[in-house]
């Protein structure tokens, strides 16, 4: 029985994500969706090459199945040609098809330059990093930002949540580091836009837990 016991615990063990040596734990396998769902009734999502690929014809999330508080999220995105628009969603809430909450902007737009930016999806929108429609404000995280947002290639993100500190870096480059205590927990989101026939991809997604 003692052996049985002991052969059931390595099963169990070895179902568990494996956490790296620098403290992070993957949250996506590489193969499967395991841990993610999609928050609404349409989108398509397929694992192909070690990354996902979204598509569909309205803008969807989709959402970690577990709520992170306190934690380092990194993750890497390649947006589609063309116009095109994305986050990656943290502390974030779910409702009926419906997320909102927390989003680190990528920005396909050339001219405008908000990636790494932070917004309030169906709440404050652009109310801090940038302030929009602030031209000292928009001209200020341009001049943070820079170059750092690679269009047509693939881009790293890690978002740093820390009690009330929030910040965001684009291949490095701190783009975001503000202070806001709207939310303390939530879910992990990636987003289509809605372009129809747009293929928005993902990789490299991983997490490090704060105590």
């Amino acid at each position: 029985m003692k052996t049985r016991a002991f052969l059931a615990a390595l099963v169990a063990l070895s179902a568990l994500p494996a956490i790296a040596e620098d403290g992070f734990t993957p949250l996506f396998d590489g193969k499967t969706m395991t841990g993610w769902k999609n928050a609404y009734d349409w989108g398509k999502i397929e694992v192909k090459d070690g990354e996902i690929h979204l598509t569909g014809e309205k803008k969807f999330f989709v959402i970690t199945e577990k709520t992170y508080s306190d934690f380092i999220f990194e993750g890497d995105i390649f947006l589609p040609e063309g116009q095109a628009n994305s986050g990656f969603m943290f502390r974030a809430h779910v409702q009926p098809n419906k997320v909102f909450g927390y989003q680190a902007e990528v920005d396909g737009d050339a001219k405008r330059k908000w990636s790494g930016g932070l917004y309030d999806e169906g709440r404050r929108m652009w109310f801090i990093s940038p302030i929009k429609g602030s031209k000292e404000s928009e001209d200020a995280f341009r001049a943070r930002a820079g170059d750092a947002f690679k269009r047509n290639d693939w881009n790293t993100y890690r978002i740093t949540c820390q009690g009330k500190k929030l910040k965001i870096e684009v291949n490095g480059v701190v783009t975001t580091d503000v202070e806001d205590d709207m939310d303390a927990s939530g879910v992990i989101a990636i987003q289509h836009h809605g372009e129809k026939g747009a293929t928005y991809k993902f990789r490299n997604l991983r997490i490090k837990e704060l105590k």
